[in-house]
């Protein structure tokens, strides 16, 4: 019979593999957080919990965030039953008119076309549509690659995207932002992400849409697994080897 809080664990990437399932339980003793009985359970105390039931864990915190009910929080974030605790590893790089303007974001397993994302965003009253597309390159850091895999937290992801999106509107007079992100095995030379922002004036187009990438590839809980000739490996795991 459990004594302490059980509390659902969400893992990605590295994590997954380390612990061979995409989730699990864990049990947090009441006294898990060092400070006796009834002491609140953290995502801290989630992780310690974790590591004990996966010892191969150990030491793989190193560059994690948190993330409680698909929002980011800190190590000290109390974490209650029926929680979903989700441990993010370092990333990889619908509609609204909260923040002035149009935001579309998604994530697809289907190719992307950048033409049909720019139709999104474009109106007659604009005179500049800044696009970018990300694609798959064939080397890494010195390293072959022969294709990609991506791996997203769906729900976070999106959710975060739209955040991104409608901050990029608060900060510069764009109209419309869209944001679409593919996952799971792209070839060589398919784009995996797809951003375009319009706008009355280019200055405000190329901003919103630079800022939306950039922003994009540090904090949306999407990453990226590299394949070739020399084997596979996360690129979380190959920036934290540098």
């Amino acid at each position: 019979m459990d004594t302490g809080v059980r509390v659902e664990v969400l893992l990605f990437a590295r994590l997954r593999e380390l612990v061979g399932a995409p989730s699990c339980s864990v049990v947090v003793e009441d006294d898990a957080a060092g400070a006796g009985a009834g002491a609140p359970v953290t995502a801290r105390s989630v992780w310690d919990a974790l590591v004990l039931a996966h010892p191969r864990l150990a030491g793989a915190d190193s560059g994690l965030r948190v993330a409680v009910n698909q929002s980011y929080a800190s190590w000290d974030a109390p974490v209650r039953p029926g929680d979903a605790v989700a441990f993010i590893p370092p990333v990889a790089g619908g509609s609204g008119a909260e923040a002035g303007g149009t935001v579309h974001v998604w994530l697809t397993t289907d190719p992307l076309d950048p033409r049909t994302v720019e139709d999104l965003v474009r109106t007659d009253e604009d005179g500049a549509v800044c696009t970018f597309s990300g694609v798959v390159r064939n080397h890494a850091d010195g390293h072959p690659v022969t294709d990609m895999d991506y791996e997203a937290y769906p729900g976070m992801a999106e959710s975060e995207m739209r955040r991104i999106a409608e901050e990029a509107l608060r900060r510069f007079p764009a109209t419309a932002i869209a944001a679409v992100h593919r996952i799971g095995r792209l070839a060589i030379g398919e784009a995996s992400v797809v951003v375009s922002a319009s706008a009355h004036h280019r200055a405000a187009a190329f901003d919103a849409c630079r800022y939306t990438i950039d922003t994009l590839k540090d904090e949306v809980p999407i990453w990226k697994k590299e394949h070739g000739p020399d084997g596979s490996v996360w690129v979380d795991e190959r920036l934290r080897a540098h």
